[in-house]
């Protein structure tokens, strides 16, 4: 048996039969169900009574480790982590677990992964991984905090309620990491947003699915889309879905453009940061029809570009225009980035035709030396 373990704000102690009613109200919460897709459903109080009397100990014989995560003040159940899937001979094993409902969004699951981790990492172990779906951007936040490394996808390693198969991102801590969060390249928004007072950024999320299959649905947005054609129904759900793991993960920052005024969703526009070791990130951008002309997509650029060259590591932006849109390329241009190359045939077009690129570029000395030409 693990012993007891302190952590910041939870105590990790053995799961009792006392714990029963709050062990099946957390593993019968639909986002608990959600992701963990292995457990009954609904999961009653005879799956919570298989689950302590036999479950907990299996578990325990497997080599693993299963752990009620209580409040250190009220001893009450808030959720429970645990190691399974162990291989002795790697001294590897997978973490787990769950928060109940009326534990959340205070900390409790960062601070018993946390816990956990240390000890195991200090009682032997090399190697934890930590495994969670895509649009589960909290569970990747925690695994971020309590210093896992993302290292790739696996595709379709997990069985889910119907005839599918989930892909799952894969996180790991090894014993020799550096101890506190693993560094991100693509920090939160200050406040969870950018703002002029005028046009408003936020993040893409799951609920932006109907905004954005319309935007890209819109002729013009699909001419300049790479490649030209309109995103299907998954395309679209894959986008808003995964946005925040996208970001976590330092590759994208998908945003939506708001009107400040009326909180009505204009536009989108991305960075994507491509290429990390030289410091260079890329932005794209499109606009609903009845939102243009407002200088809403330069104002979207350039807090984009005060925000990238402030709060990270990137030093050069890019963005590129079909020679034949003079109105993107103007919005480039007033936003401060400078015509910098013509690109002959480097973007996919209709069919098998290829189409030159206009790339523009804008650099942190730039805005430095001129400042932000938030004019419309």
């Amino acid at each position: 048996m693990v012993p007891e373990i302190r952590g910041d704000g939870v105590r990790l102690r053995p799961l009792r039969p006392d714990d029963l009613d709050d062990l099946v109200a957390g593993m019968d919460d639909p986002l608990t169900q959600r992701f963990l897709p292995a457990l009954p459903s609904p999961f009653t109080r005879s799956a919570g009574e298989w689950y302590l009397e036999r479950g907990v100990p299996e578990t325990f014989a497997a080599g693993g480790a299963l752990c009620a995560v209580a409040d250190p003040h009220t001893d009450r159940l808030l959720g429970g982590v645990g190691l399974d899937r162990v291989i002795p001979a790697r001294r590897q094993a997978e973490m787990g677990y769950w928060v109940g409902p009326w534990a959340r969004h205070r900390g409790v699951a960062t601070a018993a992964v946390r816990a956990l981790t240390d000890h195991a990492l200090t009682s032997g172990m090399q190697r934890l991984e930590l495994l969670t779906h895509a649009e589960n951007g909290p569970s990747q936040r925690v695994a971020l905090a309590a210093g896992f490394r993302r290292e790739g996808v696996r595709r379709g390693a997990l069985p889910d309620r119907s005839t599918r198969r989930a892909d799952l991102i894969a996180y790991a801590r090894l014993a020799g990491d550096a101890p506190g969060p693993a560094t991100r390249l693509l920090p939160d928004l200050p406040g969870g947003e950018l703002t002029d007072g005028t046009v408003t950024l936020r993040r893409l999320g799951p609920g932006d699915a109907a905004f954005y299959a319309e935007l890209h649905a819109e002729p013009d947005v699909i001419a300049t889309s790479v490649p030209p054609v309109p995103p299907s129904h998954e395309d679209v759900r894959r986008r808003c879905d995964w946005a925040e793991s996208h970001w976590l993960e330092g590759t994208r920052a998908d945003l939506v453009i708001v009107d400040s005024a009326t909180g009505a969703a204009t536009g989108h526009i991305g960075l994507f940061y491509q290429e990390p070791p030289t410091a260079q990130a890329m932005i794209g951008y499109s606009m609903s029809s009845a939102w243009r002309g407002r200088g809403y997509a330069t104002r979207a650029a350039q807090l984009l570009a005060l925000w990238a060259f402030a709060e990270t590591g990137i030093a050069r932006l890019i963005a590129g225009a079909m020679p034949s849109n003079r109105k993107s390329r103007r919005v480039l241009e007033k936003a401060g980035f400078r015509e910098e190359a013509y690109l002959r045939s480097r973007l996919p077009g209709p069919g098998s035709e290829r189409i030159d690129d206009v790339q523009y570029v804008l650099l942190a000395e730039d805005l430095a030396r001129e400042g932000p030409r938030l004019d419309g």
